[in-house]
C-alpha cells in the first residue's frame, strides 16, 4: 500500500475551487496584454479592455478543464521517456534560477559564472534520483537579455536529461523553442515528445504581466508544457488564512489553464506554484515553514480534484549554509511533497528563499529525494508467508546474511545511500578520516565531475545549438560566449 498524506477533504476542496469560480466570475483577473484580452473575449469572457480585466465564466473555465492533459510525458534528449506526469508518480528536480552560488572553497556567496553552470550540469547528470534537469543558475558573464536561453543551451548541450526552464523575456522564448527544435527536428517531434517544462507566473493578486501571458500562449503555440507558478503570499498579497490563500492559488492557476487551453487545447501543463506564508517578523518568504508546505500539499489535492499533474517548489531550505536547518527543512519537505504525490516537486540544490544554488547541497538532496521514493513504495510482502520456513533457517545458522531470501531482496527492499550519507560506527568514521557532512558532499562533487559523460547529443546539433545562440550573443554585444574558453 503507498502512504498518503492528505491536508484537505473533499468537501473543503469543491469548496475552495467554488469560491476561486466566484473570484473569477465577479472580479475576474488583470492581463496587460491586448491580444489574450481579445483570445478571451472571442470565447465568451466578459472583458472590459480599459481596466485590462478579463471576468472568466464557468463555462470558459470547464471548457479549458475539459481540454488540459490529466498528465503528460516528458523525454530526454535522445528520445527516451524520463517523466510519466500522472497519478501519484514523483519526480524530482533540482531549484532554478538562483542569483548566487554558495562557494565551497570560501563558504561565501557570490555570483555565478558559466563555470559554475557547467559543473552543475556535469553533477546533475550523474544523479540518479533527479531525472531532470532545470537551468538552475543564472551566470552573471553573460548579457541579461540572453541567461534565459544561454542556460538551456548549456543543458542541453552538455547533459541528456530533459529541462525544467523558463523565460524572463518574450524575445528569449524564441530563442528557447529554436534550440528545442534544432535537438527534435521539427515542431511535430518536439511536440510528440516534450524536452521542457517552462515557469510561467501570474502576478499576485490576481495579474498577469505582458511577458508571462505571452509566454503561456507562445508555449501553447508550440506545444511546450508549462508550469503554473501562483505565489500567493499570505497576509501579504493573499489572505492570512491557509484556505484563503488556497483560493487565490485556485484562481490564478485556473486563469492560466484558460489562457493555455483556448490557445491550443490540449496543451499539456502541470498545475503548480510557489507560494509562501509570509513571515511578517523578518518580511520573508520561508519556503522551509511548515505553513508554506501545507499549502503546497494542498493544493496539489486541488488540482488532482481538477484532474490536472501537478508541481510544487518543495524539498530545498532557507538556510545559509549545508546545515541541521538545511536537512530539517529540505528532508521535510521532499517527505511530504512523495507522500502527497505531487508529481514535480522543484527544490533540491537551493537555499536562502530559492535564491541561492549549492553543489554539495544537490548531491545530499539526491540522497534525500531516494529515501522519498522509498518511502512511497510502502510496505509489501516479498515471500514473507509463511513466516515459519525463514524463522527455522534462523534458529538453525543464528543469522540469514546469506540467506537466499535475503539476497533476493536485499537491494529491492532496502535503499543504500552514497557516500554522502554516513552510516559507518564512531571508530569507522574516525579511522576513515572522520570527515564532515560538508567534506563528503564536496567529495562526491568532486568524483561525479570527474566521472562526466559527455551529451550523447550528435556533433551535428550540438553545431546548430552552437550557432544559434552564438547569433543571439552577438546581437547583444558579445562576441564570444564563456562557455568557449570552459
Amino acid at each position: 500500500m503507498r502512504p498518503v498524506v492528505e491536508f484537505l477533504g473533499r468537501e473543503l476542496v469543491e469548496r475552495i475551487v467554488a469560491e476561486a469560480r466566484d473570484v473569477l466570475r465577479m472580479l475576474g483577473v488583470e492581463i496587460n496584454n491586448p491580444g489574450i484580452l481579445s483570445l478571451l473575449a472571442d470565447h465568451g469572457a466578459d472583458v472590459d479592455a480599459a481596466a485590462k480585466r478579463a471576468r472568466l465564466t464557468d463555462d470558459v473555465v470547464d471548457r479549458a478543464l475539459h481540454t488540459a492533459p490529466s498528465g503528460f510525458h516528458l523525454y530526454d534528449v535522445r528520445g527516451n521517456e524520463t517523466h510519466d506526469f500522472s497519478g501519484t508518480r514523483v519526480h524530482f528536480t533540482p531549484g532554478s534560477a538562483a542569483i548566487r552560488v554558495l562557494d565551497h572553497s570560501t563558504q561565501q556567496v557570490r555570483a555565478p559564472h558559466t563555470t559554475d553552470y557547467v559543473r552543475y550540469a556535469k553533477v546533475v547528470s550523474r544523479l540518479e534520483h533527479l531525472p531532470s534537469q532545470s537551468t538552475a543558475l543564472i551566470p552573471s558573464d553573460v548579457h541579461p537579455n540572453i541567461s534565459d536561453s544561454y542556460r538551456l543551451f548549456l543543458s542541453l548541450t552538455l547533459g541528456d536529461k530533459p529541462v525544467i526552464t523558463g523565460a524572463f523575456t518574450i524575445e528569449a522564448f524564441e530563442v528557447m523553442k529554436d534550440l528545442q527544435l534544432a535537438v527534435r527536428g521539427s515542431e511535430a517531434a518536439l511536440a510528440a515528445k516534450p524536452l521542457t517544462v517552462l515557469s510561467c507566473c501570474p502576478t499576485a493578486p490576481l495579474r498577469w504581466s505582458d511577458v508571462t501571458s505571452q509566454n503561456v500562449v507562445d508555449c501553447a503555440r508550440y506545444a511546450i508544457p508549462v508550469e503554473y507558478v501562483s505565489m500567493p503570499l499570505t497576509g501579504f498579497v493573499a489572505p492570512v488564512t491557509l484556505v484563503g490563500t488556497l483560493v487565490q492559488h485556485t484562481a490564478e492557476t485556473l486563469s492560466g489553464i484558460v489562457i493555455s487551453q483556448l490557445t491550443n487545447p490540449g496543451t499539456p501543463a502541470l498545475y503548480g506554484g510557489s507560494p509562501a506564508a509570509f513571515d511578517v517578523r523578518y518580511e520573508t518568504t520561508p519556503m522551509g515553514a511548515a505553513e508554506t508546505m501545507m499549502i503546497d500539499c494542498a493544493y496539489n489535492e486541488i488540482g488532482t480534484y481538477l484532474g490536472l499533474p501537478t508541481q510544487a517548489y518543495m524539498a530545498l531550505s532557507d538556510a545559509k549554509l549545508l546545515d541541521a536547518q538545511c536537512g530539517l527543512e529540505t528532508s521535510m519537505g521532499a517527505t511530504l511533497a512523495a507522500l502527497s504525490g505531487i508529481n514535480s516537486v522543484t527544490g533540491p540544490g537551493m537555499l536562502d528563499f530559492e535564491s541561492c544554488f549549492s553543489l554539495e547541497k544537490l548531491v545530499l538532496d539526491n540522497e534525500i529525494c531516494g529515501m522519498a521514493l522509498r518511502l512511497v513504495q510502502g510496505i509489501e510482502p516479498k515471500e514473507d508467508f509463511p513466516a515459519l520456513p525463514r524463522f527455522e533457517e534462523l534458529l538453525k545458522d543464528d543469522h540469514l546474511l546469506i540467506s537466499k531470501h535475503t539476497r533476493r531482496y536485499l537491494r529491492e527492499e532496502h535503499y543504500f545511500p552514497g557516500r554522502v550519507i554516513d552510516r559507518a560506527n564512531r571508530s569507522r568514521w574516525q579511522d576513515e578520516g572522520a570527515a564532515t557532512l560538508g567534506d563528503r558532499a564536496h567529495a562526491e562533487v568532486e568524483t561525479l565531475l570527474a566521472a562526466y559523460e559527455p551529451s550523447s547529443l550528435g556533433d551535428d546539433v550540438k553545431k546548430q545549438l552552437a550557432e544559434r545562440m552564438t547569433a543571439e550573443a552577438r546581437a547583444h554585444g558579445m562576441d564570444a560566449l564563456p562557455h568557449e574558453g570552459v
